[in-house]
């Protein structure tokens, strides 16, 4: 188990590492600082968009999915193909490889209720999935928290609502470094426990 400490002192190299403010007050990269790690999904431009739903969460999946495109995403789409039961650990955990892995630059899961896709995504090292029900968690999820991963539950949520849900969360972005900084504290410890062994 880490101490509140070791992780402090995690935190601490972390942030001392990625930001330097500048005369602006936005984050800056230092000298050395590892610049092949993606920035901030500016996420108001068209680029690929990893997408996937269980049974439950299908029908909005095909109902969001010319909705998207109108927006100007490309559609990656990890299925489901029709509302036969399937697993929804399968469809998430792939959309949520597609974002870590950089073919994708977001990714939205639909199941149920939306919960378990969230768990399984954020099983995926850099995946931050949000489960947003309205505009105001969607919009906070993006801005606070760099979420590149959001959750639908398909059967509490209407077409109308998830398409205000998913516009306001894509054309949100996080650009203070108060957040930022906190964004960093979540991967510093994702570090720490990369590797670690799994204790129940």
């Amino acid at each position: 188990m880490i101490s509140d400490r070791e992780l402090r002192e995690v935190v601490r190299r972390v942030v001392e590492a990625n930001l330097t403010p500048n005369t602006a007050g936005a984050e800056a990269p230092r000298a050395g600082a590892d610049v092949s790690k993606p920035s901030p999904v500016p996420a108001s431009g068209p680029g690929r968009l990893a997408i996937g739903a269980d049974h439950g969460g299908y029908e909005l999946k095909e109902r969001l999915k010319p909705f998207l495109a109108d927006l100007g995403w490309s559609l990656d789409d990890c299925g489901a193909w029709n509302e036969q039961a399937v697993d929804y650990p399968d469809i998430a955990h792939q959309v949520a490889e597609k974002v870590a892995s950089g073919s994708a630059r977001l990714g939205i899961i639909i199941d149920g209720a939306g919960i378990g896709s969230a768990m399984v995504a954020n099983k995926v090292p850099g995946i931050r999935a949000a489960l947003c029900h309205d505009t105001t968690t969607a919009r906070n999820s993006r801005e606070h928290n760099d979420a590149n991963v959001l959750t639908l539950g398909g059967k509490l949520i209407g077409t109308i609502q998830a398409q205000e849900i998913v516009r306001t969360w894509l054309s949100s972005e996080c650009r203070e470094e108060r957040h930022r900084k906190r964004v960093m504290m979540i991967e510093a410890i994702e570090q720490r426990y990369l590797g670690a062994p799994v204790s129940r």
